[in-house]
């Protein structure tokens, strides 16, 4: 019988870039500035390396089609490579492509790279939907955007539970101005600037009632993992690594828009994978075993859906934590941590190996003592979703010593 991965796998090393407007550097510099980094990190040789996977969505814009780019970039000594896409959750599926092969035993020493690059398309926002979707995608969501999307859960989150205009707009930007202040402290954030609950208010409308600071911005970056066993990690590392509690991930079915069930106020695969998670990690108290979640906050209202999809805050009841700060950097749950997508940008490959790359500084305490978190010793987690509301694919993961 299936028993999950928990503590099966080590993250030894990481590296991050700086995400920006990178107009100097290719998708193959930015691979190699985080690889440089992450093996540094891990004490290992690149030749110990046996595996590797990569991430990247828009791949014409960024790479090409296969893995050989991230071979050829690294110098990697003829392994196996493999490209995975997942839309905007394919950082953390190369990340799982890596664990797993760790977890089965087929290798020791796995790489998981993420990158993008958007900024050179001189575009404001992500590519077409529909060519990155298929055909289904134009013949279903042919009149949608994803700030339109997104603004109809956030119209329909506040109908539903009773929120004005006013008061929904101010918990979002309540939820946005966070994000900036913690962004502000990072130097590998793209935008470092505070915004305030009353500037965020002011803004204009991209989608009513999401405006320019509820929505986040296109970026370049890379990011990377190598993850091993527990038991290789204690011989290179001693203590200074973390264990894989969970991975999971959940792929929307079509049911969201087949019945009457679901309402718009949730992402029904985002309640899925971390249902799962957690049951994989064994955590039964999420409210108070987690310490910090890295969340997929393409929009405000998407940080907010999370908030209760993942068992934090109650269905329904997430105004009154954000209002007390539950979230803050210094709160119980510290989220988005170090500014989230609102300040990173989203270079979609690269996102999800971002956000655990967050939690692995947070859980070791290799952070300014400005940056650090209120319980590092308690469970991370990561929340990576493409997609739309009605339409995603979400993985969630869990990360401790």
């Amino acid at each position: 019988m299936a028993s999950g991965i928990r503590d099966k796998v080590a993250i030894i090393g990481m590296g991050c870039t700086k995400f920006g407007e990178h107009w100097n550097k290719s998708a193959d510099d930015l691979m190699v500035d985080a690889f440089v980094d992450c093996l540094k990190d891990a004490q290992i040789e690149k030749k110990d390396i046996e595996a590797a996977w990569m991430g990247v969505c828009f791949e014409e814009i960024s790479v090409g089609k296969s893995a050989i780019p991230l071979s050829i970039a690294l110098k990697l000594p003829f392994i196996p490579v493999s490209r995975v896409e997942n839309f905007c959750a394919s950082g953390t599926e190369s990340f799982r492509g890596a664990v797993y092969a760790v977890a089965s035993g087929a290798v020791d020493i796995a790489l998981a790279m993420g990158v993008e690059k958007l900024k050179d398309t001189g575009y404001g926002g992500l590519p077409d939907f529909g060519q990155a979707m298929g055909s289904r995608s134009r013949m279903i969501l042919a009149n949608i955007t994803a700030p339109g999307g997104f603004a109809m859960m956030a119209t329909r989150y506040f109908a539903k539970y009773g929120l004005s205009r006013e008061e929904g707009k101010k918990m979002l930007a309540r939820i946005s101005s966070k994000s900036h202040a913690n962004g502000a402290l990072n130097p590998k954030a793209h935008l470092r600037k505070p915004a305030t609950v009353e500037q965020i208010m002011k803004a204009p409308i991209i989608a009513e009632p999401l405006g320019l600071f509820d929505c986040c911005g296109v970026s370049d970056g890379a990011a990377c993992a190598i993850v091993t066993t527990p038991e290789i990690a204690k011989k290179i590392k001693g203590d200074d690594f973390i264990r894989v509690k969970a991975l999971q991930i959940a792929g929307t079915s079509g049911e969201e828009m087949l019945y009457t069930d679901w309402d718009g106020t949730y992402v029904k695969t985002t309640r899925e994978a971390g249902k799962r998670a957690y049951a994989e990690a064994g955590i039964t108290n999420p409210r108070e075993q987690i310490g910090m979640m890295e969340v997929h906050d393409c929009f405000s209202v998407t940080e907010l859906a999370a908030y209760e999809d993942l068992q934090i805050s109650p269905v329904g009841k997430a105004k009154d934590d954000i209002e007390a700060g539950f979230y803050d950097l210094k709160g119980e749950v510290a989220c988005q941590p170090d500014g989230g997508l609102k300040c990173f940008g989203h270079p979609i490959g690269a996102s999800g190996i971002r956000m655990i790359y967050e939690c692995y500084l947070q859980i070791l305490e290799k952070v300014p003592e400005e940056r650090k978190i209120k319980h590092p010793d308690r469970f991370a987690l990561t929340h990576n979703l493409g997609g739309f509301p009605a339409m995603s694919v979400c993985s969630v993961g869990i990360f401790g010593r």
